[in-house]
């Protein structure tokens, strides 16, 4: 099996090297193509309007002047031409992507982008921050995630779905277990705009979450990993609200 590894954290992030020892565990052929710099929150986006530049740092390893999205672009369609990737691994992202974060993640919109290139993508978060402990716990998507990628694989799923996966905020040994799960709302009252003021007395702005736990449905995944147990989800490409869609040709019939 060819993989191919890629995140929104860049070309350095530790979740990439977790990532990456995750693939080697499944595939002895694996190939990493990511941002030379941090994406995140880039969402699905392409680079139309700038040149993509490649960096080649080893034989299977190339850093992309991009976004997510046109580092798995440049991957399958330039870098790995002479064969695709059976896989393409998103991640480990370095915080949760749950909720309403999956429409801006640049993790989630790699794969995203392999879904619509035809290839099975996964994208793969680690949660932290909610506990006393602030350190991010690499560990726990490192040991339990091959099993779930192989459980994944061998049950397979739709070509137009996408599955994501995140880990809680807890060591390896203290995960409840594994639940499929719908993605979740977030509490947006916990959106903060930060001021601060600059040497030249200007004001600029830093947008973050709150770390506050909120009180989601269960079975979302916002539940799911709030009470350590690990998420897995599978997000639909087709945005289309069925139900909407009816009621609305009932209403405007075909204009």
């Amino acid at each position: 099996m060819r993989i191919l590894v890629t995140n929104d954290d860049g070309i350095n992030a530790p979740g990439l090297q977790v990532l990456t020892r995750i693939a080697q565990q499944l595939s002895s052929d694996v190939w990493v193509a990511s941002p030379e710099e941090e994406q995140s929150g880039s969402a699905h986006s392409l680079s139309l309007s700038n040149p993509i530049r490649v960096r080649r740092l080893s034989p299977r390893k190339f850093a992309i002047k991009g976004t997510p999205s046109d580092s798995v672009l440049m991957a399958v369609r330039h870098i790995m031409k002479d064969g695709a990737p059976d896989l393409i691994l998103s991640g480990v992202n370095r915080g949760q992507n749950v909720a309403d974060d999956v429409t801006y993640s640049g993790t989630i919109a790699a794969a995203m982008e392999g879904t619509l290139l035809g290839i099975p993508s996964i994208a793969l978060s680690q949660a932290f921050g909610f506990g006393e402990n602030r350190a991010v716990k690499w560990s726990t998507a490192e040991h339990h995630a091959p099993d779930i990628i192989r459980k994944l694989v061998a049950a397979g799923w739709p070509k137009d779905v996408l599955i994501n996966i995140n880990f809680p905020d807890v060591l390896p040994q203290a995960v409840k277990g594994i639940q499929v799960t719908a993605q979740g709302k977030r509490d947006q009252s916990l959106v903060r705009v930060e001021e601060r003021i600059d040497a030249r007395a200007n004001p600029y702005y830093w947008l973050g979450f709150e770390r506050i736990l909120s009180n989601p449905s269960e079975g979302t995944d916002l539940h799911a990993i709030y009470n350590g147990m690990i998420s897995v989800s599978p997000l639909h490409m087709n945005l289309t609200h069925a139900r909407t869609r009816s009621a609305l040709v009932a209403a405007l019939g075909n204009l």
